[in-house]
């Protein structure tokens, strides 16, 4: 009952692509091409793109969430070219934190993502944390315990109800599968689905971390998302380089669609024989 519970989420997340002067008229063309009620959708634009998005989507029915994809962990501050929670207002209401690119590239750790986490829940955002292991960690079967310590490190010392109650989401994203065309298989994400609901459920959170949802992201297309979305421990995706392409992300989300759809049904089958 409690995973179906669970929403199904989409999030795109255009890295660094777009301008703001075709932003718009692309997020436009992804609302209306993926309008199903039953599944959050989430457009994760450059921050230069925020206002552009935010503008075209507003408003529309089904709605359509922005994101952006990264967050200062401070309020505010001598941090040139960085970005504030409270500057996100109006323009985000979700942030993608501790990104395994701004891992690599900004060297951020996992203590500085849990602060960013928090940053952005205080200011309202609900955050999607990201974790993950490199291709030699999986090779030598050290896939779960690095997992397991970037929850330790990102989710540690701060309160797992409140976090819940913000709605945190995270994203399970095999480093070694992220724009290389090569993504792990539905077993393996939902072998760590369950490693990850098990840390959780090490840190305090409610039934074993099960009513937070986790998504998959690793070069998900429309051709693979059904293989991810079958398994019954995972709740959706981040979506990269297909998120850009408005085919696929209507085919990704008309199949996220259905699950939902089976959950809810599944959901209140389980009601009328209790």
């Amino acid at each position: 009952m409690i995973r179906a519970m669970r929403p199904i989420v989409i999030a795109a997340n255009w890295k660094m692509h777009t301008t703001p002067a075709d932003a718009g008229e692309l997020a436009r063309t992804i609302a209306a091409r993926t309008a199903e009620p039953d599944v959050i959708r989430v457009i994760c634009a450059p921050f230069v793109c925020l206002a552009a998005v935010n503008a075209a989507v507003n408003g529309l029915k089904p709605p359509i969430a922005v994101g952006a994809q990264n967050v200062h962990h401070e309020l505010a501050g001598a941090y040139t070219g960085e970005v504030s929670a409270a500057s996100l207002a109006g323009l985000a209401s979700w942030v993608i934190v501790g990104h395994s690119e701004r891992r690599r590239d900004a060297g951020e750790t996992d203590e500085l993502i849990g602060r960013k986490m928090v940053r952005a829940v205080d200011a309202g955002l609900r955050p999607i944390v990201c974790v993950g292991e490199q291709l030699k960690q999986r090779e030598a079967a050290r896939h779960v315990s690095v997992v397991t310590e970037q929850l330790r490190g990102v989710f540690g010392g701060h309160d797992p109800a409140a976090l819940e109650a913000a709605g945190v989401v995270i994203a399970y994203e095999p480093v070694w599968a992220i724009g290389t065309g090569r993504n792990a298989s539905g077993a393996d994400a939902a072998e760590m689905a369950s490693a990850i609901r098990d840390g959780l459920a090490g840190l305090g959170f409610a039934a074993g971390g099960e009513a937070v949802p986790i998504l998959y992201g690793g070069s998900v297309t429309s051709a693979n998302i059904g293989e991810f979305l079958v398994e019954p421990g995972l709740d959706g995706a981040l979506v990269g380089g297909a998120s850009l392409k408005p085919d696929e992300m209507a085919g990704i989300v008309a199949r996220a669609a259905v699950t939902a759809r089976a959950r809810r049904s599944e959901a209140a089958g389980s009601s009328r024989r209790a």
